[in-house]
């Protein structure tokens, strides 16, 4: 799942993939604003064919915390 993400990352939000570490901070490492968050949640919910729970996508700080929450699915 992380790879998928890792890519998802690299070719939707144009992040470098030497930047995306399961630490890494979405918005503090990474640079994602609101809006590219969102972006992010629409991208995953089209791809993997899930729902994110509104409440748990302000939970989300690390690349891990979005692949965790995805194997939990």
């Amino acid at each position: 799942m992380f790879e998928k993400l890792k890519q998802l990352l690299v070719d939707e939000l144009s992040i470098d993939e030497n930047d995306i570490t399961l630490e890494a901070e979405l918005s503090g490492d990474l640079g994602i604003n609101s809006i590219e968050l969102a972006d992010l949640v629409m991208l995953c919910e089209d791809k993997f064919g899930i729902e994110f729970n509104d409440e748990e996508i302000h939970k989300l700080v690390t690349v891990g915390d979005v692949v965790n929450y995805l194997e939990s699915l």
